[in-house]
């Protein structure tokens, strides 16, 4: 953190609180979200500094047997809700270095030799995102997998495939899911792309320019796990551009999240009826007794426009700072924080719902015989008969109409009123006129074909590993 607000009257109060607001979302952030045996971001990063400075000689090897035992002390007592945090400490930083100095006296005074709170709070907030992708990507694999598991248990199930949300070709539920599938992948591949720039140390950049001590920073970033040092001091504590790419990242996540959310609203619908999704994920009406509201996917749907506002404040945040680093970016931390948290509990509760959806077959398959789904079928069934496609096209669309006009789908015509627009249709059309057949037909990878289904299933229950 930053010094505090020099503020007076109602300002410096305000000032003091938005620190409080701050403490605790750093405190629950660093400590209580994260596993227990994961040390605090803050202590993590001091205690391979304090081994670098014994390293390097410039501080004892018993300050830093000092450090070592008073920063186990303090870890601890954060970990169990004992540490006393202070406002008039301005800081997180400071509130451990006194805790510390308290502890071991001398030794704790030496810890911040060779640094700054600058680039000590750019390694603190790259720790927590580093740890926080980790926490991602284990969540959406959890999801994936639910996902998978559904289109396994329905890769045969036909439903209506969609454009322009009109009834456009046949599919199956599992293809469908398995789409999803997909999207949630690459939303993984960009978390382990953007952890690569996040892991980049900037301890040792001091305030900006660097320090006059003999450091070893490849010695602190291989301590601490990172996969190099940011190579120019200015950039290092200045720039939060791997918080933005992160906070992009989540914002392409729940847009995905966000496009699945409506339609599970939608099939949720009585007028569509595709499926059930649990009750514990569900509320009732305080009015209409007979409501059953799908409240999870359209929470997710509306959390989706707040981390777009999150990665919009950070990109306003950085977008007129000169160099170096700048009070502004005291306001990184709440988007950050935010973002991560809505993520993580949107995923970790979309797995669990995956798993509490209930489809309803018989309506799905009733939707197919409303939008002619097999007409596509029909004209690649006069293409294979030697018709070219456009005239194959423009005779299903005769086909068509003829169909609307009495009221059943193409399946419904009879063979003499099928071969009135081609006399190239014989009585094998039917085969190709059914959803099955429709559906059979597809079978080649990436295809909607159940078969495909099923071996699209098993690769993505090899890629999940």
């Amino acid at each position: 953190m930053t010094p505090k607000l020099r503020q007076s009257g109602k300002g410096w109060v305000a000032g003091k609180c938005r620190i409080l607001v701050i403490f605790v979302r750093i405190c629950s952030k660093f400590v209580a979200d994260l596993p227990h045996s994961r040390p605090q971001s803050d202590i993590r990063g001091s205690l391979a500094h304090a081994r670098m400075l014994a390293k390097q000689g410039i501080i004892a090897a018993a300050d830093l047997v000092d450090i070592e035992r008073g920063m186990a002390i303090v870890s601890a007592e954060i970990e169990s809700g004992q540490f006393e945090w202070s406002l008039d400490l301005e800081d997180v930083h400071l509130n451990i270095e006194k805790r510390l100095t308290a502890i071991v006296g001398d030794a704790g005074k030496r810890l911040h030799t060779g640094r700054s709170r600058n680039d000590q709070v750019a390694t603190d907030i790259r720790l927590y995102l580093r740890d926080s992708i980790d926490d991602i990507l284990v969540l959406i694999k959890a999801f994936r997998g639910a996902l998978v598991d559904l289109a396994d248990k329905e890769a045969a199930t036909p439903m209506p495939g969609f454009t322009h949300l009109q009834v456009a070709q046949p599919v199956t539920f599992g293809h469908h899911m398995l789409a999803y599938f997909e999207m949630f992948g690459r939303d993984a591949e960009r978390f382990v792309d953007c952890r690569k720039r996040v892991a980049r140390l900037p301890l040792g950049a001091a305030a900006l320019a660097g320090t006059t001590y003999p450091i070893d920073r490849e010695f602190v970033a291989e301590q601490l796990g990172f996969e190099g040092v940011c190579e120019n001091s200015l950039d290092a504590v200045s720039d939060r551009d791997f918080a933005i790419e992160f906070t992009s990242a989540c914002a392409l996540l729940m847009m995905h999240v966000s496009r699945l959310s409506e339609e599970l609203v939608m099939w949720m619908s009585p007028r569509v009826g595709f499926i059930q999704i649990a009750d514990r994920f569900c509320t009732g009406s305080s009015i209409m007794p007979q409501k059953k509201n799908p409240d999870v996917p359209e929470l997710a749907r509306g959390k989706t426009g707040r981390v777009y506002g999150q990665l919009m404040s950070l990109l306003t945040l950085m977008k007129s700072q000169p160099l170096a680093y700048n009070k502004d970016n005291q306001e990184d931390k709440e988007p950050l924080f935010d973002a991560v948290d809505t993520v993580t509990d949107t995923l970790r509760i979309f797995a669990d719902m995956a798993g509490g959806i209930t489809v309803r077959a018989d309506n799905m398959k009733a939707a197919l015989t409303q939008g002619f789904a097999t007409a596509t079928d029909l004209a690649d069934y006069l293409t294979k008969k030697g018709l070219p496609f456009r005239d194959a096209h423009e005779a299903v669309g005769h086909a068509v109409k003829a169909a609307e006009f009495k009221g059943v789908d193409l399946p419904g015509l009879t063979l003499e009123e099928l071969r009135q627009f081609s006399p190239l249709i014989e009585n094998d059309v039917f085969s190709v006129l059914t959803v099955e057949g429709s559906l059979a037909s597809r079978n080649h990878i990436g295809g909607t074909a159940p078969a495909q289904v099923k071996a699209a299933v098993a690769r993505a229950r090899q890629r999940l590993g």
